[in-house]
């Protein structure tokens, strides 16, 4: 569960926290208002792509911090992005890279953006639908093995009926690009470092001032902090002869002496530790532009080019391999073939059984979501795909008919749906992925677009269900939806000393008449929108949980 969310400087965003709740927790606002920044923030937590672009103009870095509770552990999240576009992230106070957020990020989130619903148009994203709701993923692992087995052993049997002089050329070329790479003597990550040194060393004798000055502010000057706070210790040690309260501060002067004291001698040691001169400077410049050339040559990235180097060494050896004629290997690629077929074979067949079960759920779930009498297909390609066209998931092709209306014959789906029910489609592909799946924080960013009236107060009873069984966080435009959640926030965004500022305030039941009143008429709410709104919570509140809260600005 997400609980508490902290943003500073990010986009129109200077300073918001928000408490979370279990259950259904609506956000609404106006259209720019910096609704679906609280989900950019999040998606940043979880390992999306940052950007300078992100950072609030004329700051020097947008910080978004979160604490998920995961069962009875407590997970602090923390990004960092700069003006420059670099960023850093921590897990419980210790570095973690992209991927490790992601990894993360599959165990305590489901995030559903509004880019979402098109990748349903695409029939390539409708295999791996199936497979995730009909549990296949773990068969999918030693049919990727195969596959990649196939490949390589593929590629040995083109080289090896190659004529010497054609493999004496390639091998010639495959030394010299290894050579080239091995050389370098590259380090994953090498060139984020060197980039972040050059930053440094570019700026060396105001960094080294900086924390000169911030480490005679804290212990050396005749004003220094630590010399102050032991004054401010001995009075409030006399308060606490008083006042018992006090007593409680004076606990904690040893822990803040200790964080300031660390931070004063690392303030020191990093000044001390600067090599500020112009060969060191020189050697790191060299090195990126070394590393940005074999970009150009083998990347795009750095991971890239490590990779190409691992590839090209297999290459080198399969080459200079002796003993192993064509004839050896055509006949350990049939075996391969065999085996990969094999286990694609059996994958099939049980997506096959998966998918009339798999057709069913969508139509229970789409009649809950309106659309009654939609008839919902999983169609498989007849033909045996070549095996040019053999992947790492298998010999399958599939794609989703649907038929909306009685009366009409199953279409694909990317022919037919309108905008609104691309969005309850995937909203109900998204209900049954979790439906057995581990408790997570589901985030759904828009997820009425296209819809209106009755469509959006059944969609709003199933976001209400859900949020029975899940924690969920919802941006929306419409009161049907907004109206149905149990606790409800309102995003505004006003003028302040010539900038944009952007707010958060969680609404009391007061509050959502007023704000739900304003999604149905707009800026003018008169007491009969007030009534409607009114009656539209008390309809929601029957038998349901009542909203939480009262009204504070976050």
């Amino acid at each position: 569960m997400l609980r508490l969310l902290r943003i500073r400087n990010l986009a129109v965003i200077e300073a918001v926290e928000v408490e979370l709740e279990p259950g259904f927790n609506v956000v609404t606002g106006e259209t720019g208002a910096g609704k679906s920044i609280l989900v950019e923030a999040v998606g940043l937590l979880l390992g999306a792509r940052a950007s300078a672009d992100l950072v609030r103009t004329g700051e020097p870095q947008a910080t978004v911090e979160a604490i998920f509770q995961d069962g009875k552990d407590e997970i602090i999240v923390r990004r960092e992005v700069t003006s420059q576009g670099r960023s850093r992230s921590f897990v419980n106070g210790t570095l973690a890279t992209a991927g490790e957020l992601r990894e993360l990020a599959e165990r305590l989130v489901e995030l559903h953006g509004q880019h979402e619903h098109h990748s349903l148009l695409d029939p390539a994203h409708h295999l791996p639908l199936l497979d995730d709701w009909a549990g296949l993923t773990a068969p999918i692992e030693p049919l990727s093995l195969a596959w990649q087995a196939m490949r390589v052993l593929r590629e040995q049997t083109d080289r090896a009926r190659m004529d010497g002089r054609e493999k004496a050329a390639r091998l010639d070329l495959v030394a010299y690009q290894l050579g080239e790479i091995v050389k370098a003597a590259l380090k994953p990550g090498e060139d984020e470092e060197l980039a972040a040194s050059r930053q440094v060393l570019a700026n060396a004798e105001r960094v080294q001032r900086l924390c000169e000055e911030s480490y005679a502010a804290l212990y050396e000057s005749d004003q220094a902090v630590l010399s102050a706070l032991a004054q401010v210790w001995k009075r409030v040690a006399e308060l606490a002869a008083f006042e018992p309260k006090f007593a409680d501060q004076l606990a904690a002067r040893e822990a803040i002496k200790s964080q300031l004291e660390d931070m004063a001698f690392l303030l020191r040691r990093y000044a001390d530790e600067i090599d500020a001169s112009p060969a060191r400077l020189q050697h790191v410049e060299d090195r990126l532009a070394l590393i940005e050339r074999l970009k150009r040559k083998y990347g795009p990235t750095l991971p890239d080019v490590i990779a190409a180097g691992v590839a090209l060494e297999r290459e080198r050896d399969s080459l200079t391999r002796s003993g192993e004629s064509a004839a050896d290997l055509e006949r350990a690629l049939s075996a391969a073939r065999h085996q990969y077929l094999a286990l694609a074979k059996r994958l099939s067949s049980q997506r096959r059984e998966a998918a009339a079960t798999f057709a069913r759920a969508m139509e229970a779930e789409l009649m809950q979501l309106g659309m009654p009498r939609t008839k919902f297909e999983v169609r498989f390609t007849d033909e045996e795909l070549s095996e040019d066209n053999w992947t790492a998931r298998g010999i399958d092709s599939v794609e989703f008919f649907v038929s909306p209306n009685v009366g009409e014959d199953l279409r694909p789906l990317a022919r037919i749906v309108s905008g609104g029910e691309l969005s309850r489609m995937m909203l109900a592909l998204k209900t049954l992925a979790i439906a057995d799946g581990p408790s997570k924080t589901l985030i759904f960013d828009e997820v009425d677009a296209g819809i209106g009236g009755a469509v959006a107060e059944v969609v709003g009873q199933n976001l209400q269900r859900l949020g029975e069984r899940f924690q969920v966080l919802c941006i929306t435009h419409l009161p049907q939806i907004a109206s149905r959640a149990s606790t409800h926030y309102t995003v505004d965004k006003s003028i302040r000393g010539r900038r944009t500022v952007t707010s958060i305030q969680r609404l009391d039941f007061g509050g959502r008449i007023e704000e739900i009143g304003r999604m149905i008429s707009g800026r003018s709410v008169t007491e009969p929108v007030r009534a409607s709104a009114r009656q539209m919570l008390s309809d929601k509140a029957k038998g349901k949980q009542k909203a939480k809260g009262e009204s504070e600005s976050l």
